[in-house]
């Protein structure tokens, strides 16, 4: 069976002439011509009857039933594949179904054909109501360049995106949109971000720096190396991510599913009940009306939608349903420590040489591994020796929770990483060698002999502390931080936060594991990592949130959430906004019942006809509506 949120997100498009697909606007184009014809049988009709006093009852008649084929055989064909099919996206339709014939039976024709055509009417200004939450969807993917300028022997020369290759060159002109995910070569700009991060304030690019498809070159003319083909980019990948959360079925769809398999049969015997005790067929009508369960279409697509909005303008991807299923029930936090509760921008503190190397001679070397790496300790390393000479072109391997390596001319190795992993490849560090601080300090190696320690010092990142105050006051009471870094570091960085554990020199394995015990000990976990070395426990917690994830591939595919910037305060703006949906859909629930059932007594007891139920009925779907637009106001 199909799940009843398709037909709310049918209602939940908005009809502008940018965001209707062809099939849209043809099918728009359509019940406008429909509605016309049946208002002019209507019009003429009644000229005939009541201005031309025409005295052939047959002819106005001939034209009311006209009216009641254009728009009531569409509503009673679908109602009827709605009942062999069992597929209650047509609920509403099965009931209107119901009413048309009832009124053709009872010569009503005039009924038969306002009743479906107010519907329409009503339905269409709806769903130009809408708060506006797809929106903000469909305008990020109308963001997506559809041309570059590639550079071809100095020459610029316009090409379909979809046509570049892997290490071209293009130009990006100040004011233009970056087509693809690519390294500046040349030239350097502001570039306004906030389309992925949600961050108002443009990032600086320079040479050797990334930029991502998606985003606006403001400021600079720049040259950009393609690193991702179109199909390949950050930008794409989070469109598709996109279009599959609209698809989330939350456990509140699935509830409102096995209501309306009750519901409609429940309302048809209410209405043969009806009209068996008064003789009233109006009445029953009226009840078959007023019961469309237009509201109940919207309790849990409308919510979603809305949450949807809102979390992209921040620059956060939901991607499933967990976001409302699981991480409402989170009770425990694990973080990790480097990028994530930390800038992961390390500063140098201190170069310790172990043997006849220089300071100079010592950081040159370890620049020399470290610049083929991504890792923070590797990029700090880099960035600090930028100016020194040294070879650039070793091949690089990156060892998961260890380091780095390469192979030198020579054939030995040069290893520069995790004291740990040194010591298990028979590299001997001194008991007393002077390279414990409270900073990060990483060793280097050539074979087995110990070449020295550098010392970096890493920052707490802003608002770490508000944000694990927040999440307790979210009801979050335990937090933990799990990091591959030594224990002193880590401690001094969860006192600085107000983190309550701290588990220090874990590899990523040995994270898992720690995640597992915590949930072993019915424990509802929340995982922040930065979506590379976390990758296992962003998969494996109650629920994963990836921080920084814009460029991150994996990021985006390991974790449940992904926040596209390193905001700390998004994580408990999400909590609360799971909260927020799941609290509006329980609302929406008891509303959009509660209205319904008033508007059946009242058409049960004749205070409300079938004409002014067509309007009347959707009080339910505009007060389900009116209170999920609440969500967009979630800060």
């Amino acid at each position: 069976m199909e799940n009843i949120d398709h037909m709310g997100r049918r209602s939940l498009e908005a009809l502008s002439r940018d965001n209707l697909t062809a099939e849209g606007r043809k099918k728009l184009t359509r019940d406008i011509v429909c509605g016309v014809i049946t208002l002019s049988c209507l019009a003429v009709g009644l000229i005939y009857t009541y201005v031309l006093r025409g005295v052939h009852e047959i002819v106005p008649q001939l034209l009311y039933f006209i009216g009641v084929l254009i728009e009531g055989v569409p509503v009673i064909v679908s109602g009827l594949k709605g009942i062999f099919t069992k597929n209650l996206t047509n609920a509403m339709e099965i009931l209107v179904g119901v009413a048309v014939i009832a009124c053709v039976f009872n010569g009503e024709l005039i009924l038969g054909l306002l009743i479906p055509l107010i519907l329409n009417v009503v339905h269409l200004l709806e769903e130009r109501s809408i708060m506006g939450g797809r929106d903000v969807i469909e305008g990020l993917k109308r963001m997506q360049q559809t041309s570059a300028l590639l550079l071809v022997d100095g020459q610029e020369i316009e090409i379909e995106v979809g046509q570049l290759k892997k290490g071209q060159h293009i130009v990006i002109k100040p004011g233009s949109g970056i087509p693809i995910d690519g390294v500046v070569v040349s030239g350097s700009t502001d570039i306004d971000q906030k389309s992925l991060t949600g961050e108002p304030q443009p990032a600086r690019a320079a040479e050797g720096d990334s930029v991502y498809a998606g985003t606006v070159n403001l400021t600079g003319r720049i040259v950009v190396r393609v690193e991702r083909e179109h199909v390949d980019t950050s930008f794409s990948k989070i469109l598709r991510v996109l279009e599959e959360s609209e698809d989330i079925a939350v456990p509140e769809s699935r509830l409102t599913d096995r209501f309306l398999g009750y519901y409609i049969p429940f309302v048809l015997a209410v209405a043969g009940a009806v009209a068996l005790v008064s003789a009233d067929i109006g009445k029953a009508i009226a009840i078959l009306v007023v019961s469309c369960p237009c509201g109940q279409m919207l309790v849990s697509s409308a919510p979603m939608i809305a949450a949807l909005s809102v979390a992209t303008k921040r620059g956060v991807l939901i991607k499933n349903s967990k976001f409302i299923e699981e991480l409402t029930e989170i009770d425990t936090v694990v973080f990790d420590k480097t990028g994530t509760v930390t800038c992961g921008e390390l500063a140098l503190d201190a170069v310790i040489p172990f043997g006849d190397l220089t300071e100079e001679e010592l950081l040159a070397a370890a620049a020399s591994v470290a610049v083929g790496s991504n890792h923070p300790v590797s990029r700090a390393i880099s960035a600090v020796a930028k100016d020194l000479s040294f070879d650039r072109t070793l091949s690089v391997r990156e060892i998961s929770g260890g380091g780095v390596e390469a192979t030198l001319s020579d054939g030995t190795i040069l290893r520069f990483g995790r004291r740990e992993w040194l010591e298990s490849l028979s590299v001997t560090v001194p008991e007393d060698f002077p390279g414990e601080t409270a900073g990060s300090v990483s060793y280097l190696s050539r074979g087995s002999d110990l070449l020295g320690a550098v010392c970096l010092k890493d920052t707490v990142r802003h608002h770490a502390e508000l944000c694990v105050r927040d999440m307790r006051s979210l009801g979050v009471s335990h937090s933990v931080i799990l990091t591959g870094d030594r224990e002193a570091p880590a401690v001094a960085v969860a006192e600085a936060v107000g983190v309550d554990e701290v588990y220090a020199r874990l590899l990523p394995e040995d994270k898992l594991a720690r995640l597992r015990a915590l949930q072993e000990g019915e424990h509802n976990v929340l995982a922040v990592g930065d979506g590379i070395n976390d990758a296992l426990i962003l998969r494996e917690a109650t629920v994963g949130i990836a921080m920084g994830a814009m460029g991150s591939d994996l990021a985006i595919d390991s974790a449940d959430i992904a926040l596209m910037n390193n905001n700390l305060m998004n994580i408990p703006f999400v909590v609360s906004l799971a909260r927020h949906t799941r609290r509006t859909i329980y609302q929406n629930l008891v509303l959009s019942i509660g209205i319904t059932a008033v508007m059946m007594t009242l058409s049960a007891f004749g205070v409300i006809s079938a004409l002014a139920g067509t309007v009347l009925h959707n009080f339910g779907a505009f007060a389900v509506l009116l209170n999920s637009s609440r969500i967009l106001r979630h800060r």
